[in-house]
């Protein structure tokens, strides 16, 4: 089965300095239709503006993975890490037994991004974060692997959840295909362009669920880039 959702049926708000769209309900008063889909729980579309960011909070038991469409983004954590992410690559944060950190947008322009929350395998664990940069002549007509936490996925950043994150960037008519085993789950979402998913168009503010799907045929119906999450 597959589920579209459109942009205009997901929630979000616009605090002045940030806009967002959650791709997934975070809170009791949001959309219902847009549900969890098993370790994947959080998937917001940022926007922020120059100079600001998120100031230092906490999390724990969650893997996060933040892919910057556009700008860069600036980390900073409570176990020392300091580092910059450019657009087009991925930085992750596995927040274990606990974590603070804050980002903000030290660039002259907005700053966009995903950013995606994972629920472990289990609990616990040591907190630590990185960054790679993912050069898109790499991935280009093809799906790269960006983070994983399943045994065999080579150089992507390492996560814990039973869950991978892939990108690809095609041009317009390009294809590629992914098999999903039918008990997994997955969301794809176009940071740009636009696609079709088994035939369903799929637009950059828009995402689409497969749930119990063998295959998903990924066809870039004009120049694209879109990110798919495949979970447990």
């Amino acid at each position: 089965m597959l589920q579209l959702r459109p942009s205009h049926t997901l929630d979000g708000g616009d605090r002045g300095w940030l806009k967002a769209r959650h791709h997934f309900i975070v809170s009791h008063n949001g959309n219902p239709a847009n549900h969890s889909l098993g370790a994947l729980i959080v998937w917001n579309d940022d926007e922020i503006a120059p100079g600001k960011g998120f100031g230092r909070h906490p999390h724990s038991d969650m893997e996060i993975i933040t892919y910057v469409r556009e700008g860069a983004v600036t980390h900073e954590d409570s176990v020392g890490n300091v580092g910059r992410t450019e657009a087009g690559d991925v930085q992750v944060m596995s927040a274990g037994t606990g974590i603070t950190h804050a980002e903000r947008n030290d660039g002259d322009e907005p700053l966009k991004l995903f950013q995606i929350w994972l629920r472990p395998r289990r609990p616990g664990g040591t907190p630590r974060w990185g960054t790679k940069r993912f050069p898109k002549r790499e991935r280009a007509g093809r799906l790269v692997t960006l983070a994983s936490g399943i045994v065999g996925d080579g150089e992507a950043l390492s996560i814990g959840a039973d869950a991978r994150v892939l990108a690809a960037t095609l041009l317009s008519g390009q294809v590629v295909e992914y098999r999903i085993h039918p008990s997994r789950n997955a969301y794809l979402a176009p940071s740009r362009g636009a696609v079709t998913v088994n035939g369903q168009r799929v637009a950059t503010g828009d995402g689409i669920a497969a749930i119990a799907e063998n295959n998903l045929t990924i066809e870039a119906t004009e120049d694209a880039e879109f990110i798919l999450v495949d979970a447990a």
